[in-house]
């Protein structure tokens, strides 16, 4: 057994944080919330640093389980709750010794456990935490999966044990959808992370008609209806974080296929602080945010982090003073002193039927979920005329791009011009894993683009591929935004119909940054790639 070291001591020998973060770190730890995971919560170290600190100064390997044989009949000897506690797996066994991937081998109560109960040595090998959830979410799924009698009773226990794997993987991961997909002989999960899909496990097409049947009684929805889609969603708490899960089934000739959109109540509410604004967007931002009326359009494709900036910007108005009301299809997130009304079409509750009856409510700030049609757009931007703030979003590629669509929903042009007072265009992409960032010369073509944009680069980063982020090269995502300020110069050259070009070379002159420049001014930070700014954003 190695030398009982602290973690803390081990980090700072290596010169890597000093006293004042470890006591920083000590004092902001919840009970429970081990050090390591604190000071990387904090950015005080990655991963892949403190795992070359255990290796090096503890003498303890570090091993990959991304393609790692594990032995799944030690699997019986640590219960499966065991090991998500611990943040452990089993992987070998040679004579009376087992060798235990864990995320921190310094854990002695751990080790000292696992002696006294399975009654060999253990041995202690370092991975990342990830790997190692995933590792238990696939070889004690498959495991418990082989058990599982096939059953077409929607109460059976294995269907209710599967479900609940998934979701835990799917919040454990990070992922923004798990999908449920019914084949000709099997039944596939995929997670989509960092907007990316890809497949986990294949269940037997045994488990099909139970899983699907118990994600319907969650979500109450009707069971023996297959031949049409329904919707639906669960309100639940994983691992003591509380989701909200959106239920969408839609009939296949292989069955119904599910898709479960997580969304992580947590998270939500953010701050308009932590939207990944530059500097001088987010400046101009908060400008528009706290005048007391008009119009702020967030436009940009599903997925791109809409709600989120909507809902941050609502957090950041939300006082006493203030009545704010929502009319949303669906309610995504519930905000605490917001009154917030769910779209029912069925009944005739539409978004301009909600729209016209919140204006008799008194309120200050409005939030429109989405612009669809030209009733909903000429009531907003009414209601944005007679001194309400009013938010809402619209499917457009560019932020100067949403004007001619809102004249072309059939909206006086002049009503838009007056009651418009900034447009956000948003993306989110890909964020450079911390772990295997690299620094490199940028090529010639990509020297070419920042240098057309009047931005100067020597080196610019990228990832490897590691561990950590399943060997993509990327981990997490971030916002990239253009924000429009609709002034009067802008307003006179619209009503004069000139083209949107000339208005974008007005803006540019304005300082206006473009999507794309922020994207790279992020790329040039080292948070993401030019591939992805590219991939999310056209370079004009």
């Amino acid at each position: 057994m190695a030398e009982r070291k602290r973690l803390g001591d081990l980090l700072k020998e290596a010169g890597m944080i000093n006293e004042g973060q470890i006591k920083e770190a000590l004092e902001t730890k919840e009970s429970g919330q081990k050090l390591g995971d604190v000071l990387l919560d904090k950015g005080y170290i990655t991963e892949q640093q403190l795992i070359e600190v255990l290796e090096f100064q503890l003498g303890i390997p570090h091993i990959s389980l991304y393609q790692y044989p594990i032995d799944t009949n030690l699997l019986s000897l640590i219960s499966k709750d065991f090991a998500r506690r611990n943040i452990l797996i089993p992987i070998s066994k040679e004579e009376n010794e087992i060798v235990v991937a864990m995320n921190d081998p310094m854990d002695y109560y751990a080790i000292d456990d696992l002696q006294i109960s399975t009654g060999f040595r253990i041995s202690p090998v370092i991975a990342t935490k990830d790997e190692i959830y995933q590792a238990i979410n696939k070889y004690y799924n498959l495991h418990s999966g082989e058990d599982l009698e096939p059953s077409d009773d929607p109460d059976d226990a294995p269907a209710i044990r599967l479900l609940n794997q998934m979701l835990q993987a799917g919040v454990q991961m990070k992922a923004s959808d798990i999908h449920i997909d019914p084949q000709e002989t099997k039944v596939l999960i995929r997670y989509r992370v960092d907007g990316v899909l890809r497949t986990e496990q294949g269940l037997s097409k045994s488990m099909q008609n139970s899983l699907t049947a118990r994600v319907k009684i969650m979500a109450n929805l009707n069971i023996t209806e297959v031949r049409l889609p329904q919707d639906g969603r669960i309100k639940t708490f994983i691992d003591h974080t509380p989701v909200d899960l959106r239920i969408s089934t839609l009939p296949t000739v292989y069955g119904e296929k599910i898709v479960i959109r997580i969304l992580n109540l947590g998270s939500a509410m953010g701050k308009l602080s932590d939207l990944d604004f530059n500097k001088i967007n987010y400046k101009r931002y908060l400008e528009l945010v706290n005048q007391p009326s008009g119009l702020v359009l967030i436009t940009g494709p599903t997925g791109s982090g809409k709600s989120s900036t909507l809902y941050a910007s609502l957090n950041h108005l939300n006082t006493d003073d203030v009545n704010i009301i929502t009319v949303e299809d669906p309610v995504e997130y519930q905000l605490d002193k917001i009154n917030q009304v769910q779209v029912n079409a069925n009944i005739g509750l539409t978004f301009s039927a909600g729209l016209r009856s919140i204006l008799r409510q008194d309120p200050n700030i409005i939030m429109v979920g989405e612009i669809r049609d030209s009733e909903t757009a000429e009531i907003a931007i009414r209601a944005s005329l007679t001194g309400h703030l009013v938010f809402s979003t619209l499917h457009t590629n560019s932020a100067i791009a949403t004007i001619p669509r809102l004249i072309d929903m059939d909206v006086e042009p002049y009503l838009v011009m007056s009651s418009v007072s900034g447009i956000v265009a948003q993306r989110l992409v890909r964020k450079i894993c911390r772990d295997c960032k690299t620094a490199y010369t940028p090529t010639e073509l990509e020297k070419e683009l920042f240098h057309k944009r009047g931005l100067k680069v020597d080196t610019i980063y990228k990832g490897e591929g590691c561990n950590s982020c399943q060997h993509t090269g990327y981990r997490g995502r971030m916002a990239i935004q253009e924000v429009l300020t609709i002034d009067e110069t802008i307003r006179k050259m619209m009503m004069n119909n000139r083209s949107m070009s000339q208005i974008k070379e007005y803006a540019w002159k304005k300082g206006m940054i473009f999507l794309v420049d922020d994207g790279l001014l992020k790329v040039k930070q080292g948070h993401t790639t030019t591939e992805e700014v590219l991939r999310v954003a056209k370079s004009e």
